[in-house]
């Protein structure tokens, strides 16, 4: 018989009380149930992959395009590839912190915003460099 047996619910294996013990977690929800993920899923596989990946095959495959965006070109020019993803987690980073604030505060228009933008964002530079590269 293990000492988790021989305790009750309430105590854990340190000794301290179990806040959780009459809580049961519900297994047919799972974390990618909540819509708010699903954007954030959506957000990063548009900006992050979709437009990274389309951006960092014009820059370094096209000799007739390059980087319209300025900060994007200083960044791409002094760090490489690397400049391009310290760019993008830094945007998402933003974002996440945005939407952070916008859920303690309650404001669903300021949680929500955030990676919807990203999403949208990501969707239309994706389909343009997507369009360049054919």
């Amino acid at each position: 018989m293990s000492v988790n047996e021989l305790l009750p619910e309430s105590i854990s294996t340190n000794g301290m009380p179990n806040a959780d013990a009459g809580l049961t977690p519900d297994v047919g929800i799972t974390i990618l149930a909540e819509p708010v993920f699903r954007i954030w899923a959506l957000a990063l596989a548009t900006y992050g992959v979709g437009d990274g990946i389309t951006t960092a095959l014009l820059v370094w495959t096209s000799p007739l395009h390059t980087e319209a965006n300025p900060v994007v070109a200083a960044a791409i020019g002094a760090f490489g590839g690397g400049g391009l993803i310290g760019l993008k987690t830094l945007a998402i980073g933003a974002c996440i912190a945005i939407s952070f604030w916008g859920g303690i505060d309650d404001d669903q228009f300021v949680f929500y915003l955030p990676p919807v933008t990203l999403a949208l964002v990501g969707a239309v530079t994706t389909l343009f460099n997507l369009s360049l590269l054919v």
